[in-house]
């Protein structure tokens, strides 16, 4: 065989390892019903669940943390697309500006009744409210 054949077949080699390493890592965005079903099917596989947190006003209802006690223990209430409540577990600290999102996406999976997470995205509200914006735009006389 000559060198370039050789080195094609590297380099397909690698390419293969490549997709198969980061094919591993591909969730699925789901419900917590579809969450429930794929534990119930004895899948582990990590999933995606986008939801809102439940407010009474401005308190944030069903948060448990407390860092004296246990600071990599965090607990909270999340509410899907399809307005299912569930219990989410997060075994870190609670992240900075939680209290300020207005929407949460959360990484896991179900482990018996409580979804487990290991990655918590937030998205926070706009730093630029509407007002603000109109009052600081400069006018032409």
């Amino acid at each position: 065989m000559k060198k370039s054949h050789i080195l094609i077949l590297v380099v397909i080699a690698a390419a293969i390892g490549i997709l198969m390493t980061t094919s591993a890592d591909v969730s699925q965005y789901v419900s917590f019903k579809e969450a429930r079903e794929l534990a119930a099917e004895g899948k582990n596989t990590k999933v995606h669940v986008v939801g809102r947190l439940p407010r009474s006003g401005q308190q944030i209802m069903g948060l448990e943390y407390n860092p004296t006690l246990d600071p990599n223990y965090f607990a909270f209430t999340l509410v899907d697309t399809n307005r299912i409540a569930q219990r989410v577990v997060y075994f870190n600290p609670k992240p900075q500006d939680f209290d300020k999102s207005e929407q949460v996406v959360i990484t896991g999976a179900m482990r018996n009744d409580v979804f487990v997470a290991d990655k918590i995205l937030l998205k926070c509200p706009s730093k630029y409210v509407e007002k603000d914006v109109k009052g600081a735009t400069a006018s032409v006389n």
